[in-house]
């Protein structure tokens, strides 16, 4: 079956944890619960010696009406094992209760913590890592982590009882009681060699189901392509095949798991029967009472069953040492956008540095190298070029979702290496070419980047973007619900939504990757006039493919594989006629009101001409 573990490897940023350093760590998050588990502890205890008790109490009966002591002394001993059994469920259901509680308290700390480390990681972490499995991590790991956590719990009262019991059977029978205790070592012989298995089995059946969840999650995002292609056998074969893994794992990990207690089961049968065939040749004897012989037969299998629970419970144990370690690994993932201080950013005025910063996404590929860039605060820079020339990417550092690997990126003077990210980017606005919506009104998503707004503000902010006129278009206007992921809008609609968005948010610097390349020339008209009101007085760097707005920009730079080849206005790039003018005649001149088609290439020689066409 090895075929079976295929793409289950371990995440770039996993991690080995030893039991002591994850038991440990667990054990931090049931520290503020300390009194919760106190009582859970009494409870225990308290239960534990009730449940002792209800055997000894029998056997006393039996010795009772075997020796016609009277009806009086039977009805009390009676009435004592039906008291011993109502304090017995009572203290059980006071010990879960509050079990309960205090694991459900420690697993939604630790799905805080998992989903706050999710919130916390970088641009890059989310290019690299699929979204499904690490919504796997946070949900379906601690929710295991939980049930393992209880199990836990629940052993203390098991151990209690394996002592309890211990001491009854040493004062029964002290050779019985050697002959019943000498399968525990063979008990956790057997558990603790299933240690290492059950951990591996564990770690690979939640990759498999987080393989699962990242397809489904992928599919559910992409379904409009994949029905539009006809894709749906295609991808229905992908999940059977990444399902049928995940089963064969699944399987596997049970098989696991089901060995154990049959294992252990025989190996106790084994003992019972030991003491059995000798507690029998001490009664015929009359070494020991009937009576007493009973009890040590129940004080054996309340002997038995929390051993091999107890034994079993460092395989089973490691199905939730699995998970933690799972979730823990995402919360302690390495950054690799580091802050060298977090010093308060203050109002921005825009200026933006660029001092021989190198990057790369992989080290093999650079993008960017000695790179060197200076854009004053309120001036708007087009950025053009090819595909891969690194826009979007300069962009992208700008905005410190990514670590460079060398040189300096100054705001306003300051290595924004030193800046407050939060703080900063509360004063940076980020428009992409598809701009994303959460489930909500329309209202809701423009009020997104300042919550306290009030309705009057939204509205002005709405209306600010294109005259207001888009809002009539919608059903309910402002009201208007925008579906998941902004469905229920055109691609125009979601960008002006995006625009007033940016307008409520009022920043310092922009980043926008270009507004309108995908929408019709009405709805173009009115993003660029909000473009227009986002950019005035605004440091703005714009990803540009529309000749609209590469004209209306301040300065135009020109990329060629992360190099600047040009920079300069439109008309006096044209006139160079240099790569700008290959470009416009290229990309942008068909976009101009006066293009004649057939009309020839501006600032191009003849044989520039023909090499471009």
């Amino acid at each position: 079956m090895g075929f079976v573990l295929d793409g289950l490897d371990a995440e770039a940023y996993d991690r080995v944890y030893s039991d002591r350093a994850l038991v440990g760590r667990i054990l931090r998050y049931f520290r503020p619960r300390g009194r919760t588990m106190l009582l859970v502890s009494a409870m225990t205890l308290l239960a534990s010696l009730l449940d002792a008790a209800l055997p000894i109490l029998i056997s006393k009966g039996i010795d009772v009406y075997s020796s016609s002591r009277g009806t009086v002394a039977i009805v009390v001993i009676v009435c004592a094992i039906l008291l011993s059994g109502a304090l017995s469920w009572v203290f059980n259901f006071v010990r879960q209760a509050n079990t309960a509680r205090a694991v459900g308290d420690v697993t939604l700390k630790l799905r805080e913590d998992a989903f706050a480390a999710v919130l916390a990681r970088d641009m890059s972490f989310y290019d690299e890592f699929a979204s499904g499995k690490i919504v796997s991590r946070v949900t379906s790991d601690t929710e295991d982590f939980a049930t393992v956590v209880t199990l836990s719990l629940n052993l203390v009262s098991q151990v209690m009882m394996v002592l309890i019991v211990t001491v009854a059977l040493f004062i029964i029978s002290p050779s019985l009681a050697l002959v019943a205790i000498s399968i525990a070592p063979v008990c956790f012989a057997v558990a603790l060699a299933f240690r290492r298995v059950a951990r591996t089995t564990t770690q690979r059946a939640r990759r498999a189901l987080a393989s699962v969840n990242a397809l489904v999650q992928e599919t559910m995002s992409g379904i409009s392509v994949a029905k539009s292609f006809r894709q749906e056998r295609a991808i229905y074969g992908e999940f059977k095949t990444v399902n049928q893994r995940s089963y064969a794992v699944n399987l596997r990990q049970g098989l696991t798991f089901s060995a154990i207690f049959p294992l252990l089961n025989t190996i106790a049968g084994l003992g019972t029967a030991a003491v059995i065939y000798f507690g029998g040749l001490q009664v015929a004897s009359h070494l020991v009472t009937p009576g007493a012989w009973y009890l040590f037969i129940q004080s054996i299998e309340l002997f038995t069953f929390p051993l091999t629970s107890i034994a079993s419970f460092w395989s089973q144990f490691q199905q939730g040492l699995g998970s933690a370690e799972r979730v823990f690994a995402l919360v302690d993932a390495t950054p690799r956008v580091r802050q060298e201080a977090s010093e308060p950013v203050g109002p921005l005025r825009g200026e933006i540095v660029l001092d021989h910063v190198s990057f790369a996404y992989n080290p093999t590929e650079p993008v960017l190298t000695d790179f060197s860039l200076s854009i004053p605060a309120g001036q708007t820079v087009a950025l053009v070029g090819h595909t891969g020339a690194g826009k979007t990417t300069l962009a992208k550092l700008v905005s410190r979702f990514y670590e460079f690997q060398s040189g300096r990126i100054l705001i306003d003077g300051r290595d924004i290496r030193t800046l407050d990210l939060a703080d900063y980017r509360r004063q940076l606005g980020v428009v992409p070419q598809l701009p994303f919506l959460f489930d909500g009104t329309v209202a809701d998503n423009i009020r997104y980047v300042r919550p306290e707004a009030s309705e009057a503000e939204v509205e002005a902010a709405a209306r600010r973007v294109g005259g207001g006129d888009w809002i009539e278009s919608l059903p309910n206007g402002l009201r208007t619900p925008v579906g998941e992921l902004g469905r229920g809008l055109s691609l125009g609609q979601r960008q002006l939504v995006a625009l007033a968005r940016l307008l409520l948010q009022r920043p310092a610097i922009l980043a926008l990757d270009e507004a309108t390349a995908s929408v019709d020339p009405l709805t173009e008209e009115l993003i660029q006039e909000g473009l227009d009101e986002a950019l005035t007085g605004r440091t703005a760097l714009v990803i540009a493919h529309r000749l609209s707005t590469v004209k209306r920009a301040d300065r135009i730079i020109v990329l060629d594989h992360g190099r600047i080849v040009e920079e300069g206005t439109h008309e006096g790039l044209l006139a160079r006629g240099g790569r700008y003018a290959q470009l416009y005649n290229t990309f942008f001149r068909h976009q101009s009101a006066d293009y004649v088609p057939g009309s020839g290439f501006v600032g191009v020689s003849a044989a520039e001409e023909e090499a471009t066409a």
